[in-house]
């Protein structure tokens, strides 16, 4: 079933009087389950997509659709509600609120969705504990390695149970063994499911994928499959 599809989309930006064309024409297809690598070097529009794909931005032209529903021209508090309830996000950065812990910043999206505090608390620590952080629940993202807060991170993406995972540079600020870790529970999550698409500039990453997207001056240059998918895992923890 296809899950995210981009039709002869389009993004310009202006910069003061400069007209900037981030994408110019792109479309292809996102099949639920899929695990996809998006690669291109920096300029490339990389980051423009990415906010396309996550119903951050919509596109100057063209149509973004979602499960078959054309997401283009909706408001933002329906937006709003499509991200907090299908998408996941990890950022290179982490994203983490420093002042709250990191079980607090796990129960966050719940918090937006409606979800009564002890069940938010049983989930967080749930998920936390499932990224092998469950001695750090109370711990602020200060007292956190960067390994450790990108875990916070893929757990608070979980925490509304979304189908999509997006992450943009997840292991870009990481050691490389606490990015291949990263990595390895993204290849998990795929496993049992979820759609991962991984924003990277690294080939080591996207080769965690099982497909991968090359884009070049706001342009598709490859859509490549590199291996075989993988089932679903329908028995494993969630």
């Amino acid at each position: 079933m296809v899950q995210l599809h981009l039709e002869d989309v389009h993004k310009t930006y202006w910069l003061g009087e400069t007209q900037v064309a981030a994408l110019r024409g792109l479309g292809f297809a996102i099949t639920a389950g899929d695990f996809v690598a998006i690669m291109g070097p920096s300029g490339s529009g990389k980051s423009t997509l990415m906010h396309l794909l996550g119903c951050l931005d919509m596109p100057t032209e063209g149509l973004v659709r979602l499960d078959g529903h054309d997401v283009t021209h909706l408001d933002e508090d329906t937006l709003a509600q499509i991200r907090g309830k299908k998408i996941g996000f990890v950022f290179q950065t982490f994203n983490l609120i420093p002042t709250l812990t990191a079980q607090e910043n796990v129960e966050l999206p719940m918090f937006f969705q409606g979800i009564p505090r002890k069940q938010r608390s049983t989930r967080a620590a749930e998920l936390l504990q499932r990224v092998g952080l469950d001695g750090r629940i109370h711990h602020k993202p200060s007292q956190l390695s960067g390994g450790e807060r990108q875990r916070v991170a893929v757990a608070r993406a979980l925490a509304n149970d979304p189908e999509i995972i997006l992450a943009d540079e997840p292991t870009g600020n990481l050691d490389s063994e606490s990015g291949e870790a990263i990595l390895q529970l993204l290849a998990q999550l795929n496993r049992e499911g979820k759609t991962i698409i991984l924003v990277t500039h690294n080939p080591e990453a996207a080769a965690y994928a099982h497909r991968t997207v090359h884009i070049k001056d706001g342009r598709l240059r490859e859509d490549i499959t590199t291996r075989v998918k993988q089932g679903v895992d329908h028995h494993a923890a969630r």
